[in-house]
């Protein structure tokens, strides 16, 4: 079946705008859009030999992910071929640990981390960003630049000059307890091939990240940084033979993204599948680590519900869990974190139609 570069499906929900001037921005550049298709079209496309992947997903080797079956790289990366994924990547933070323990060189599976680093003179803040297809010795290298150069710009000549596929994680989100430097985000964005559209994301914010993939030309990636096993949920369809043949259309604009549920339906489902598996996480391998929210107030949540607990106050504990799953389910989470975003959004706009 023939595709045209230039379709794009319409979804109200998925690429509204908040203001009349991105939106004739967003449509001007129909040379470039990247296109978001259901499900049904995708399955089209797979038939004609197209291929998908989700390259955001984190294992039981990354600190905020809670241990258990489903969340260990084994069982995730057999979860993603059984669901038709056609290259499945880990990117845990800051670790490959997760292809120590399954091997670096496995059919259908391809290296990749998601590299966070404090650029704090050339940007201001801290970025993320996912590595694909290096071997053991280049990701020592990568961590020594990231750790102790801490110069992002070096750090993506470095990928120039060793060829390792890259892609910019969520230009508009920003570490919690830094002050971003919004003014920074389009210019970085100049020097990546790809921009990821991020479900764990607010709506607004992936959209001023098309803009920017549209208005330098770049290639746009939909992912579910997965933190809870929900591998695919989402994914990114171009044709290739290899990881790095897929990769190199999707930089090329030779895409599509399929995405069939709204964002903050997407972000109440991995909530309430990571409530579950918090209250039935199972304790950690030595080399795993600690397991973190990052935020220091929910680990002591989590620690009050530990497994001791559901040994030793069973109905408390059953109680607990399902009062934490409608809670989340309800939306009520989402709606509050896109509440207090509003400002932040606003600021993000007036930079990117500036």
């Amino acid at each position: 079946m023939k595709t045209s570069e230039t379709e794009f499906t319409k979804n109200e929900d998925l690429t509204s705008t908040t203001s009349d001037r991105s939106n004739r921005m967003f449509r001007k550049q129909d040379n470039t859009i990247q296109k978001i298709i259901a499900s049904d079209r995708a399955t089209e496309l797979l038939e004609n030999g197209w291929c998908k992947a989700d390259m955001h997903v984190h294992t039981t080797c990354s600190y905020d992910v809670p241990a258990c079956k489903f969340t260990k790289p084994e069982n995730l990366f057999k979860k993603g071929l059984a669901d038709g994924l056609d290259f499945v990547t880990f990117t845990d933070h800051d670790t490959v640990k997760a292809y120590d323990r399954m091997g670096w060189n496995r059919d259908k599976l391809s290296t990749g981390v998601e590299l966070s680093i404090s650029d704090m003179q050339n940007v201001g803040h801290t970025v993320h960003i996912n590595a694909f297809e290096f071997d053991k010795s280049q990701y020592s290298e990568m961590e020594t630049i990231v750790q102790k150069k801490q110069d992002v710009y070096m750090l993506l000549d470095y990928f120039r000059d060793n060829d390792i596929l890259h892609m910019y994680n969520h230009p508009f989100w920003f570490k919690p307890g830094e002050k971003p430097n919004i003014m920074a985000v389009p210019e970085l964005a100049k020097h990546f091939p790809v921009i990821e559209y991020n479900m764990q994301d607010l709506k607004q914010k992936n959209f001023f990240s098309m803009v920017l993939a549209q208005r330098y030309r770049k290639g746009m990636a939909v992912t579910t940084d997965s933190h809870t096993g929900r591998i695919g949920r989402v994914h990114t369809l171009a044709k290739g033979d290899t990881f790095r043949e897929y990769f190199k259309n999707i930089e090329k604009g030779r895409s599509y993204m399929m995405i069939d549920e709204p964002i903050w339906k997407h972000i109440s489902h991995e909530m309430n599948a990571w409530v579950e598996l918090i209250f039935n996480m199972e304790k950690r391998m030595p080399h795993e680590g600690d397991y973190s929210t990052g935020v220091e107030v929910f680990d002591r949540v989590v620690n009050l519900v530990g497994r001791e607990n559901r040994v030793k106050h069973p109905h408390i504990y059953n109680m607990t869990m399902h009062l934490a799953q409608q809670f989340f389910v309800s939306g009520l989470p989402f709606l509050l974190y896109r509440i207090s975003k509003q400002p932040q959004v606003s600021r993000i706009g007036r930079v990117v139609n500036s």
